[in-house]
């Protein structure tokens, strides 16, 4: 085709050179999904508190984490926290959050509250029933307190002696 078609071969190399930087961003941007910036240089409790800084309504943390967790606990409870975030955020017209997370004698407690309308059933749907499958990577447990009309209380406790 560069032969027959320098002009058609000049776009197409234009083409894959567009879709290849898209498919290279999009990478990137997969890799720092799986364990962001903020969590690998400082931690589970910095991470939770950026995670609420960027959220679209106000949300308050209340985070004692006397030391770093194992990398891979510490990414685990921070994906669980957010997909919890992000389901008050999507589904329950929550006007605010709190965060608090707290680890004391082996164990790390995460509870996430929302004033929304509550309704949340991680029998239903895939995100919270995922939040229990990965904290019981570890041992963790999830339980929700969600009546109609809320609040909506995830509570999470994970092992991390």
């Amino acid at each position: 085709m560069i032969h027959s078609s320098p002009h058609e071969a000049a776009a197409l190399v234009v083409e894959a050179r567009v879709a290849s930087a898209a498919a290279l961003e999009e990478l990137r941007g997969l890799i720092r999904g799986m364990h962001p910036p903020m969590l690998a240089d400082r931690g589970l409790g910095e991470a939770v508190r950026a995670l609420a800084l960027d959220l679209p309504l106000p949300c308050e943390t209340e985070i004692e984490l006397p030391e770093r967790l194992d990398a891979p606990l510490e990414s685990a409870c921070y994906f669980a926290v957010a997909e919890v975030v992000t389901n008050a955020v999507r589904h329950a017209s929550a006007r605010g959050l709190q965060i608090r997370m707290a680890q004391a004698d082996g164990l790390l407690r995460i509870e996430v509250v929302d004033d929304g309308v509550g309704g949340a059933d991680p029998t239903r749907g895939s995100g919270l029933a995922g939040v229990e499958r990965r904290l019981a990577a570890f041992d963790g447990i999830l339980a929700v307190s969600s009546p109609p009309g809320g609040p909506t209380i995830v509570a999470m406790e994970v092992p991390c002696g």
